[in-house]
């Protein structure tokens, strides 16, 4: 018999299932770093690059594989154009590994929390938006009324979030599915649509202009998200939809201090989530001495979503935190 975790998986076979159920993997001599090898070679696809993540030689690396396949008497991983993909069996144990390093991550925090009496940690990954308009009032909430429970929030792209929930670096993300991501392995509760806005330091020449068009924008230096993320995705679709050529000097970041440092240093222009515009331009200090382009176009992106993996329970805090992030967004739902 399958089991669950397995179901989904097109490529999965009997073979594949016997080869991991008739280990007996506490007798067999596999161990935490090759647990972790195999989920660095899902993630990688890349023997060399599992191998720095993991901080040892190519070498020891392909040993390490060599001595997994030997224990399991089954094949993990096959040739690939660009290094390697998982076999059917090398899926199945990326999703046992997962779910065991899971397993010990949470042993750790609760034996953390009891021996200094706190109420254990959160893990939380966000895009820009909701990490300032839901994060932060819920993680202030929570704070008050619990001040055991420690929060480590991580604003990154939802590219990034979602690989990290899937590797239990997070206990749930708010972000958005990446495409090449299956869908059916997260839960996901939508709960609001991020609005962007364009910024630039105080004196721009453009705020000289009581409206700013398309046509306004393309001689200016950029500052951009990297390529492919929605956010850069959506503006050079306004551009292309206009006609208009797109921005040919463009400085690549994720980072809103850097890009709010370039922005005040100079006439660029950034595409920034308008609820950190709106943030960074209230502060007062000097990265206060940023304004937001009255545009005559809209920045709409996809909607956001709670995102948890699906099968995968919450710890007791991090559930606390995600029912209020999922309170507070309803109450700034548009009637």
């Amino acid at each position: 018999m399958r089991s669950e975790d397995t179901r989904d998986d097109p490529g999965f076979t009997d073979e594949g299932a016997d080869a991991l159920q008739n280990v007996g993997l506490l007798r067999s001599g596999l161990k935490l770093n090759h647990l972790r090898m195999i989920l660095a070679i899902e993630e990688h696809k890349q023997v060399s690059a599992a191998a720095d993540v993991l901080n040892i030689s190519q070498p020891a690396a392909s040993r390490m594989l060599t001595d997994m396949e030997t224990i399991l008497k089954a094949q993990l991983c096959e040739r690939a154009a660009r290094g390697v993909t998982l076999t059917a069996a090398g899926r199945a144990l990326a999703r046992r590994a997962r779910a065991i390093l899971l397993e010990l991550r949470e042993v750790d925090r609760e034996l953390s929390a009891l021996k200094s009496g706190t109420g254990g940690s959160v893990f939380l990954g966000s895009v820009t938006a909701p990490a300032i308009s839901l994060a932060v009032p819920a993680i202030k909430q929570v704070s008050a009324a619990y001040p055991g429970i420690e929060v480590n929030v991580r604003v990154e792209t939802s590219n990034v979030l979602a690989r990290e929930l899937l590797d239990a670096k997070q206990d749930f993300i708010i972000a958005r599915v990446p495409d090449d991501l299956n869908p059916r392995l997260f839960d996901v509760t939508e709960i609001g649509i991020e609005k962007a806005c364009l910024i630039v330091r105080k004196g721009h020449p453009l705020t000289e202009k009581p409206v700013v068009q398309l046509t306004d924008l393309p001689h200016y230096d950029w500052v951009f998200q990297s390529a492919g993320t929605l956010l850069r995705r959506r503006i050079e679709e306004l551009f292309i939809a206009a006609g208009v050529p797109l921005p040919s000097t463009v400085v690549n970041t994720s980072s809103i201090l850097l890009t709010t440092a370039i922005v005040h240093g100079s006439n660029a222009i950034a595409p920034v989530a308008r609820d950190m515009a709106t943030f960074i331009a209230d502060v007062g200090a000097q990265a206060g001495e940023i304004r937001i382009l009255n545009t005559d176009f809209e920045i709409d992106i996809k909607p956001y979503s709670l995102i948890s993996v699906k099968g995968r329970a919450l710890p007791p805090s991090a559930k606390l935190l995600y029912d209020l992030i999922w309170q507070r967004s309803q109450t700034l739902s548009p009637e």
